[in-house]
């Protein structure tokens, strides 16, 4: 695999462990441009998303790219021209034309507010899991500044946080031609307040942030543990909410539970309107499936799009991406994907059962392996456990991601290294091993509701 195809492969995954705001903030023109044994250099286009992506996303990128390869052991980062100049020319497939063509939609978004033009109440798919969420939104709309000041929309990544919210300024921007909208993510916003301290706009940054009529913040649990942002942005509320001006957050957490956020932040936070969209239910995923599959104007039978609905859970971008894979696919072959080929594309996304203890998995694991279940604690070697015992660290530690050490106490207190290398073996074993890779698959299956 070129470093190319493994930094694009590795944005992929990025991309769903992040929130599509820090995607787009901090991965856009990236790259690897260079690789020397076990060490990889990513080069960023400036200086700040170099300190960024250095302090904020170091684990997550060592961690994807570990997974694609096993040999890398380190990750460092540079300032590369080339990696933000370079264009990508796509190979000339179904799905790399569609991804060029939401890259020409994304070049749209008007730089003076940063609103996404995609992202209106049109295409807000509504169900059970988020209705509290969108009537809050709506009635914003009806009496700005004054019915639910703050709004603070919360929720896990993928669930449509930041499309709801901008939707807010976008229909503010279609309606009020006279009102100043902006959204922001508190990651740039946080930037951008250093930048102009260090360069001594720190009043021209007060000025601009306060002519703002509406107020869009994005991922504000970034802004955590951030005494000189925190402030500011506390001094900011202030002089918009007096000024009857409408304020909208966005976290993935509800504000009390956010550690390093200021207690008179969360105080502000909560003095209007906390709105959580959970995990969608069954009938909404179905739902958003339908209206993806509308606006590409493509069609995908019933049973398909109940099986996605039945096996990916939690996040509407994983929905997303499933879907784009199964257009792609059937767009190469020139017919509709079977539900057999569905299943294989996705085994990776079905999550497995979180509320199962341990010792329910090593229960499944060891009955489908036909050995005592005991044995998988005690010390024996024999083959016949070995396996098992290895197979159900690894599970562990990729379905259900326990850590190293978690693993090790409770399979017969077992040194953390010990599940390291029993983690890596089964990796290794994949890559050679067919059979073992359909067991797997087989026990995913065991462990998924």
């Amino acid at each position: 695999m070129s470093t190319r195809e493994l930094w694009q492969n590795a944005l992929v995954q990025i991309e769903l462990g992040t929130s599509e705001a820090s995607f787009r903030t901090w991965f856009r023109g990236t790259d690897i441009v260079s690789r020397d044994g076990g060490t990889v250099v990513i080069g960023a286009p400036s200086k700040i998303v170099k300190e960024w992506l250095m302090d904020k996303h170091h684990k997550l990128i060592l961690g994807v790219l570990r997974g694609l390869d096993s040999t890398i052991r380190n990750v460092e980062y540079t300032i590369s021209r080339t990696a933000a100049t370079t264009e990508r020319r796509p190979e000339k497939t179904p799905h790399a034309q569609q991804n060029t063509a939401l890259d020409l939609q994304a070049l749209y978004i008007d730089k003076r507010d940063n609103l996404n033009p995609r992202y209106t109440f049109e295409t807000f798919v509504v169900g059970p899991f988020n209705q509290l969420a969108h009537a809050a939104a709506k009635a914003v709309l009806e009496r700005p500044g004054l019915a639910y000041n703050p709004l603070f929309i919360y929720g896990a990544t993928g669930r449509g946080k930041t499309h709801l919210i901008q939707a807010v300024g976008n229909y503010f921007k279609k309606s009020h031609a006279n009102k100043k909208v902006f959204y922001v993510t508190s990651e740039r916003f946080a930037v951008d307040y250093i930048n102009a301290v260090r360069a001594g706009r720190a009043n021209n940054f007060k000025d601009q942030y306060r002519q703002y009529d509406v107020l869009i913040m994005d991922d504000v649990q970034f802004i955590a543990n951030t005494e000189k942002t925190q402030d500011e942005l506390f001094h900011l509320f202030n002089a918009l909410f007096d000024n009857n001006k409408q304020i909208v957050f966005s976290s993935d957490k509800h504000p009390n539970t956010l550690p390093g956020l200021e207690e008179r932040l969360k105080g502000r936070f909560g003095a209007g309107m906390i709105a959580e969209i959970p995990e969608p239910d069954v009938e909404s995923r179905a739902a958003i499936l339908r209206a993806k599959i509308e606006q590409l104007g493509f069609s995908i039978p019933d049973d398909i799009v109940g099986y996605i609905a039945e096996n990916v859970r939690g996040n509407i971008r994983e929905l997303e991406g499933i879907l784009n894979m199964i257009v792609c696919k059937s767009q190469l072959k020139g017919k509709v994907t079977s539900q057999a080929d569905v299943k294989a594309l996705i085994k990776h996304n079905i999550r497995p059962n979180k509320g199962l203890s341990i010792e329910e998995v090593v229960r499944r694991i060891a009955n489908y392996y036909d050995v005592a279940e005991k044995s998988i604690y005690e010390k024996t070697r024999k083959k016949e456990v070995v396996k098992p015992r290895q197979i159900i660290m690894y599970i562990l530690r990729e379905e259900f991601n326990a850590s190293y050490p978690s693993i090790g106490e409770k399979l017969g207190g077992r040194d953390h290294t010990t599940v390291i290398h029993s983690c890596e073996k089964i990796k290794d074993e994949m890559r050679r091993n067919t059979v073992l890779e359909q067991e797997l698959d087989h026990i995913r299956s065991l462990v998924h509701a």
